[in-house]
C-alpha cells in the first residue's frame, strides 16, 4: 500500500496552473490560505494585519488525513501547519490566533498511517471540543474571576 502523508498547508494550498508549482513557495504556511482563497474566489482578500493577534488559541486535529484548525467565530475551518502554527479565519476575517500542535507532530501522524486516509482523524485531549475525551479527571476550567475570594 502506497505511503499517503498527512495533508498540510504546504501541500493543500498550492496554485493553479498556469502558474508553477512552487510559484508561493516562499509564502507562509498560515497564509498559504489566503493567497488560494483569493485566487479561488477571483477577488482580492486581505489577511489580517501581523500585530493583530487575538486571544483565542486553537487545537490542531486531523479530520480525514488533514492537519487543520476551526474557527471559534464562525465556525469555517482552514488546513494548517506545524511550520507555521497560526491561524485567521477567511471566512469572518478573524484575528491571528495561535493554533496547540501536538509535542510530536509525526508521532501522531505515524499512528495512523494504518488507517485509509480518509479515516485518519485525531484529536489532542486538551482540547475541550475533543468529542472523545480521554478517561480520568477533567481538564479543569480556569479560575473564575467574579468569584475571587
Amino acid at each position: 500500500m502506497p505511503v499517503i502523508p498527512v495533508v498540510r498547508a504546504e501541500t493543500f494550498y498550492v496554485p493553479a496552473p498556469p502558474d508553477p508549482p512552487d510559484a508561493w513557495a516562499l509564502v507562509p504556511a498560515a497564509l498559504l490560505v489566503w493567497r488560494w482563497y483569493e485566487a479561488r474566489m477571483g477577488r482580492r482578500v486581505t489577511p489580517p494585519a501581523d500585530g493583530d493577534v487575538v486571544d483565542d488559541v486553537y487545537f490542531a486535529r486531523i479530520n480525514q488525513n488533514r492537519w487543520i484548525a476551526d474557527c471559534s467565530s464562525c465556525g469555517s475551518a482552514a488546513v494548517v501547519s506545524p511550520a507555521d502554527p497560526r491561524f485567521a479565519c477567511t471566512e469572518c476575517n478573524w484575528g491571528w490566533c495561535l493554533v496547540v500542535f501536538p509535542a510530536d507532530v509525526a508521532a501522531v501522524e505515524a499512528s495512523l498511517m494504518g488507517l485509509k486516509p480518509g479515516l485518519r482523524n485525531w484529536w489532542n485531549d486538551a482540547d475541550p471540543n475533543n468529542p472523545n475525551p480521554p478517561p480520568g479527571d477533567p481538564i479543569p476550567s480556569p479560575p473564575d474571576p467574579q468569584k475571587a475570594v
